[in-house]
């Protein structure tokens, strides 16, 4: 022993930026950092992202926490914005960039092919719900098909997460989240590789003979399963990583944030105030739904049916640059001005399309009831609104599938401010628990990675600070205002479907 302070290093990389943070083994954060970061764009509808950008920024946080030798880091955890699309040679260097979640939505005619081949029927009854944007593996059949030669390089398959693990360790794995949005490779009923047709449609007769055999599927591990531990060249890179310490195998975001909050039981609900918008509610059997995405929870047993918008707090960064660069702290505080409803402004949030409920690629963004007298203020609630409309939507698609909600819980930058968490309770009529702690993925890794390397219990690391109740007051004319939502959207789809051709050209 050292006589330093035994902590565990937590990374996660998200859309626009990767976290990191050094944790004590009483859960105390002692150093934190962050690197922004943007997406790339190469065409309407594409996102992706440089997966040397995530090991370049993960060596960065890790020097920068770790310099001063405070403290001994005995277990490294990992999460990242998912489910992402990275290929790469069998020696794990990068063929093409990463294409991104459900933001991108270029395979839409892999998606009505494979369901084709398939069978819409087949695939919700082994993957839980149909092929949609948010869906890797039609991403991966978009390369075969418009990249062969690319795709002839490729041999293996990764996300952030199980990439940063395979660099810090060298084990080629992936968890049961990650690889259940897959689809249609995972098969969820049986909680393993479902490859028998799925690799058959994937390499379809008419363009099999142009791409390389086949990827290679990762072993699958648990989360908070070690992935292995790590190499002695990644320490001599980064010196306060000692080798042999152990990496867990990590998971999607979303998933890690409801892992920090300790929203993982049966009837819990995390609600991740974020880029986007993304819920995760945890069931103890395996839930198909048509509109949601069914996956495997972060633990043996375990299952989830989660959903998310395509922006959010995204459309909030977009009002202020295009409104003169206030700060956010200005932004709110002219929100919190302007009354419930926004002073009679509705807005879609489909700035990006649109994932779930609707899986509507070509949805676009609308401002209904705009005149000369409504403020920035106004605007800025009416985005806030716009996402809180949206988890309606979606807590009604979730008991729609049965699924009851017993606890909401808030994590992410939005909760760290009361409005946004509360225009959520007065539209969906639901109380949420704001955590002590709201920093998210980064913190629960750092859990899972505690409990690996010290069978820590993590659970009073982060407990309730308060609670968001609904305004009574308020119910009535959000209820009304939800209905204009509901309406607004197949009202104007033509119009919206239109303008997206549009933009395509």
């Amino acid at each position: 022993m050292t006589g330093r302070t035994e902590a565990v290093l937590g990374v996660d990389v998200g859309t626009s930026s990767t976290k990191g943070v050094l944790v004590s083994l009483d859960g105390e954060i002692l150093r934190s950092a962050v690197r922004e970061h943007a997406v790339d764009r190469p065409a309407p509808g594409q996102v992706e992202m440089d997966a040397e950008l995530w090991w370049d920024e993960f060596v960065s946080l890790a020097q920068e926490l770790t310099a001063d030798g405070c403290a001994e880091v005995t277990a490294v955890g990992l999460s990242g914005m998912g489910p992402c699309v990275l290929l790469t040679d069998a020696q794990g260097i990068p063929v093409r960039p990463a294409i991104l979640y459900g933001v991108d939505t270029r395979a839409g005619e892999q998606i009505r092919r494979l369901t084709n081949v398939l069978g819409r029927e087949e695939i919700i009854a082994h993957c839980g719900s149909p092929l949609t944007s948010q869906a890797a593996g039609p991403k991966i059949a978009w390369i075969a098909e418009h990249e062969p030669e690319v795709y002839a390089r490729a041999r293996r398959m990764f996300m952030p997460a199980s990439y940063l693990a395979f660099r810090l360790t060298g084990q080629y794995v992936m968890d049961h989240v990650s690889a259940g949005q897959t689809a249609p490779l995972y098969c969820l009923r049986q909680q393993t590789w479902h490859t028998s047709r799925s690799q058959h449609a994937l390499a379809g007769t008419d363009w099999s003979q142009h791409i390389a055999p086949g990827i290679e599927l990762p072993q699958l591990r648990w989360a908070g399963e070690g992935a292995g531990t790590v190499r002695p060249r990644i320490s001599a890179q980064i010196p306060g990583l000692p080798a042999g310490i152990p990496v867990i195998s990590g998971t999607i975001d979303a998933w890690m944030e409801a892992v920090s909050v300790d929203a993982v039981h049966p009837g819990d609900l995390m609600l991740m105030y974020g880029t986007t918008t993304f819920l995760v509610a945890t069931t103890d059997q395996p839930v198909a739904s048509r509109v949601l995405w069914p996956t495997s929870g972060t633990t043996a047993g375990s299952f989830t049916l989660a959903g998310g918008l395509a922006s959010s707090g995204a459309i909030t960064g977009w009002l202020r640059d295009l409104t003169g660069q206030a700060d956010f702290a200005t932004l709110l505080a002219e929100a919190a001005q302007s009354p419930p409803g926004a002073n009679g402004l509705v807005m879609l949030p489909y700035f990006a399309g649109e994932r779930s409920p609707i899986a509507d690629p070509a949805a676009r963004g609308v401002i209904a009831g705009l005149t000369l007298s409504h403020t920035r203020g106004d605007l800025y609630r009416a985005a806030l609104e716009a996402a809180a409309y949206g988890v309606r939507h979606h807590l009604e698609a979730l008991a729609e599938a049965g699924v009851s909600v017993r606890r909401m819980i808030a994590v992410g930058g939005g909760a760290r401010q009361d409005l946004w968490p509360q225009i959520v309770s007065d539209v969906t009529g639901v109380p949420q628990q704001i955590p002590r702690r709201t920093v998210g993925a980064s913190y629960g890794s750092s859990m899972l990675a505690a409990r690996l390397a010290h069978d820590a219990d993590t659970s009073a690391w982060n407990p309730t600070d308060h609670l968001c109740v609904p305004a009574p007051a308020h119910r009535e004319r959000y209820d009304e205002l939800y209905r204009l939502y509901r309406d607004l959207y197949p009202a104007t789809r033509d119009v919206t479907h239109a303008l997206a051709q549009l933009q395509q050209r």
